[in-house]
């Protein structure tokens, strides 16, 4: 039988957008000497190290968006249409945090047409066949991915904050199973994303209709047992609600590929130390040896 291993999968935007709001409110961009801001990587690097540190996996891979359009567009043409450009001390850091990850030897996975989470998602299903899965990310809409091997860790506010949330104990953290997150988002729609759900539903209604029926199918096939208020916006909505459900649903058959062997953790200090060199990144030395 083969060893089972712990792969961690990490959410790549969340962490260098994270990192990177987390310094710039103040104005603080650390531009080095080459004029390039540098704080979106550092506070990356901050949140990545910390979580190698905290979950010791055996492999890590990196996930990210390619692109603002995917298959959620096509279906919904203001998908996520309400965000704005990112800021431009970031965009340089988009390309350069990558090169970081190969530094570090960890696979960069995206592919266009889709977001970070449907690669995440791809991924961890064929990886937790047969090993343990951690999903690192900010991202609560990842929360449906949470399965027997299946965790996923949700930075919260500072450094080194997680809740872990794992299949035996979800119901008792959000009153709900990971696949009716699916339902719920479906339901009072997202504002984040831009998308509305059921117009006049929102998360406490959403919630006791997903206690009470369990899916939108048996809240659809016992209709005629909700309140005429409930009932009236659900059929004016209905096709938004069904559509809805296709945009919060991670698609987890993505064609990407990512062999294990690939994606081993073991630290090049000399090739990582090269990089953040070039960077002018410093302050790290003891963190590296933590994670090494």
């Amino acid at each position: 039988m083969n060893k089972q291993h712990n792969v961690l999968l990490v959410d790549g935007m969340a962490l260098l957008f994270r990192g990177f709001y987390a310094t710039s409110f103040t104005g603080n961009f650390m531009v080095n000497s080459k004029g390039i801001p540098t704080n979106g990587i550092f506070g990356f690097l901050k949140y990545f190290l910390d979580a190698v540190a905290t979950f010791q996996p055996s492999h890590v891979i990196c996930c990210w968006d390619m692109g603002s359009k995917t298959f959620r567009n096509e279906l919904y043409a203001p998908y996520k249409a309400n965000r704005g450009e990112p800021p431009v001390e970031l965009i340089p850091q988009f390309d350069l945090i990558k090169e970081v990850m190969e530094a570090f030897d960890v696979p960069n996975v995206g592919t266009k047409g889709y977001e970070a989470d449907d690669c995440i998602g791809t991924l961890a299903q064929q990886y937790a066949k047969d090993h343990q899965v951690i999903i690192l990310t900010g991202d609560q809409d990842i929360l449906q991915l949470v399965d027997e091997q299946v965790s996923v860790a949700i930075m919260k506010k500072g450094q080194g904050n997680y809740e872990v949330y794992q299949k035996e104990t979800f119901f008792e953290a959000k009153g709900i199973s990971p696949q009716q997150v699916i339902e719920m988002k479906a339901l009072m729609g997202d504002t984040s994303d831009n998308y509305p759900g059921v117009k006049g539903i929102g998360e406490k209604t959403a919630l006791k209709l997903l206690v009470e029926f369990g899916s939108i199918e048996e809240i659809l096939a016992n209709v005629e047992n909700l309140s005429n208020g409930i009932r009236k916006k659900i059929e004016e909505n209905l096709d938004m609600l069904h559509l809805s459900r296709k945009l919060a649903e991670i698609h987890c058959e993505v064609p990407i590929e990512c062999a294990l062997e690939d994606a081993i953790w073991k630290v090049n200090i000399e090739m990582i130390q090269q990089k953040f060199a070039e960077l002018e990144l410093r302050g790290f030395t003891k963190m590296l040896s933590q994670v090494g």
